[in-house]
């Protein structure tokens, strides 16, 4: 399996050594293994390492069949998985609605403040004034006891039945456009239609992430496929690359979330 770190960025081999050890595990033992809620690169990644093996299967549930952040279950190939294998609470945050506005950045940020893990969490959904997260079955009691308030607001947390998830909203729509090169800087001034400067600051600032992973590095190399989120201007896809155009630009697809 050595030759599964050449598919991928440097910064990843320490997944791929963490999803081999899971593996191992599950083959040495004859058991399910069960992760954290991983988002999508790790996803590809792990599906990438277990198809190495032919008595190894993997399985990826959210809570729902859109959720952009799923659990995975690797497990032997006789072994037949169900969703309640997956361990996933859902909760409905209740709070004020007549007097204070929740957003995505607020629950986010109070649940890290907590010292709370990104990983023992799925998706956070909304629709008009109603919110909702996934969250791991292990955790949801301690969970349920530490968030009682997001910012200065008090809430209550119920848990729900999973069918009665908010929808989840991916449609990616794409546009083509052409760029010099495949820098982040580049890519996330032409995406969003901003100043090359104006990029570098937010990456060099820690506000931009690629495939949910900070990257400071302004000349990093984008790649197909890649998930590329600017804080203040939202996220795209990098779609796909179609080649050099007379003048050497490159022919670019970026998806944008409607």
């Amino acid at each position: 399996m050595e030759g599964i770190y050449q598919h991928f960025r440097a910064e990843e081999h320490a997944f791929i050594d963490g999803a081999l050890e899971w593996i191992v595990q599950v083959e040495d033992q004859y058991t399910p293994r069960l992760t954290d809620f991983l988002d999508p690169r790790q996803r590809l990644i792990l599906e990438s390492v277990v198809g190495g093996y032919e008595n190894i299967e993997v399985k990826f549930w959210g809570g729902v069949n859109q959720a952009e952040r799923r659990r995975a279950l690797i497990y032997p190939d006789y072994y037949e998985p169900s969703e309640a294998d997956f361990q996933i609470t859902l909760f409905d945050i209740r709070y004020p609605v007549k007097f204070t506005t929740l957003t995505h950045q607020k629950i986010l940020g109070t649940v890290m403040s907590l010292g709370m893990k990104r990983d023992i969490f799925g998706d956070i959904l909304t629709e008009k004034e109603e919110w909702q997260f996934f969250v791991m079955a292990e955790m949801k009691d301690y969970v349920s006891l530490q968030l009682d308030k997001i910012g200065k607001v008090n809430i209550m947390l119920e848990e729900i039945a999973l069918d009665q998830a908010l929808p989840v909203h991916t449609d990616w729509q794409y546009e083509g456009t052409t760029i010099s090169s495949l820098r982040l800087d580049l890519v996330v001034a032409t995406a969003h239609n901003i100043s090359r400067q104006k990029a570098k600051q937010l990456v060099q600032g820690k506000l931009v992430k690629v495939n949910w992973k900070t990257v400071e590095n302004p000349d990093f190399e984008c790649e197909e496929n890649d998930i590329i989120s600017a804080r203040g201007y939202g996220r795209v896809k990098l779609g796909e690359i179609n080649g050099h155009t007379k003048k050497d630009k490159i022919r670019i697809e970026i998806g944008y979330l409607r």
